[in-house]
């Protein structure tokens, strides 16, 4: 429980830290989001390649993409994905209704604006994880209603 505690607190001083370091021009146009995805990014390239390295090799895309709902997501946010849903076609949609990154924020309507800063950590966890696994991929995140959210994932055919 401590260790949850811990990231929770270093997620929240990371985000604050690169919106405190960042000049007024760089939060405008977006610098910020991707330094922040990117940061996750290369999380999650480290994470599946030390979960992975026991693990079978998976049969195919949306065998990965269980794995990132089931596994995972288990072992960095202690809880599986809510729902996986995807068109067939490289698109899916993994929604989360409890986002452990968003809990700790009011459910008003008045915090929806600043929760993308708190989401990119966590697109670019996903998009890192699935590049190692072989799968180029664009993450975004979707908001509607706190703490729940969507993380659409695109995969990109070669």
């Amino acid at each position: 429980m401590a260790d949850e505690a811990l990231f929770l607190l270093l997620h929240n001083e990371v985000v604050s830290g690169v919106y405190k370091s960042a000049e007024q021009g760089e939060v405008e146009n977006g610098r910020c989001i991707t330094k922040l995805e990117n940061m996750g990014f290369r999380v999650g390239q480290g994470l599946i390649e030390r979960f992975t390295k026991d693990t079978a090799r998976f049969k195919d895309e949306l065998d990965i993409m269980k794995f990132i709902c089931k596994d995972f997501w288990t072992t960095v946010f202690k809880k599986q994905i809510d729902n996986l849903r995807t068109n067939h076609q490289g698109i899916y949609v993994l929604q989360d209704n409890k986002f452990r990154l968003l809990t700790q924020m009011s459910a008003g309507k008045q915090y929806l604006e600043h929760a993308s800063k708190y989401l990119a950590f966590t697109c670019g966890l996903i998009r890192g994880g699935l590049s190692n696994l072989g799968i180029k991929s664009i993450v975004t995140a979707e908001v509607s209603s706190m703490p729940a959210c969507k993380f659409q994932v695109m995969i990109q055919k070669l």
